[in-house]
């Protein structure tokens, strides 16, 4: 049984975000300042990407621990309510992300998924992975 009332289940629902969280916004401010320039949420490509890189054809997901199914297993075991539905719901989840990869992979973009506590963890250590595909230019109007 939920802990929490009905009303207070529903108020609790209604302020997860689905984007703009906390960790793409770290994630974006840092990429920003490297002097990565990006598109936010482009809906020309499929699944929405929370960043594009357009130059590079790179799209990056962050992905929500509990929305996307990390630990899907074990986290379907901690859930005590409404199970068989939860399992559905991130399952599809899961293979929804897969048929997104593989559509952006088709069209000709790389795409990198983070977990959001991988973000909020090791910052510079996904920075780094992105940065690793872009290529370096040397523009005159830079120092």
């Amino acid at each position: 049984m939920d802990v929490l009332t009905k009303e207070q289940r529903h108020k609790n629902m209604t302020h997860i975000r689905n984007r703009d969280t906390k960790a793409e916004i770290l994630l974006r401010k840092a990429l920003w300042h490297k002097g990565v320039r990006y598109r936010k949420n482009d809906r020309r490509l499929p699944g929405i990407p929370d960043i594009a890189i357009t130059k590079s054809h790179i799209a990056i997901f962050v992905d929500g621990d509990f929305w996307h199914g990390r630990n899907l297993e074990s986290l379907t075991n901690h859930i005590d309510t409404h199970k068989d539905f939860w399992k559905r719901k991130l399952t599809g989840n899961v293979e929804r992300d897969k048929e997104v990869n593989d559509n952006l992979t088709e069209m000709g973009w790389l795409v990198l998924r983070f977990w959001e506590t991988d973000i909020k963890k090791d910052l510079e250590g996904c920075v780094s992975e992105v940065m690793k595909y872009i290529p370096i230019t040397n523009d005159s109007n830079h120092p």
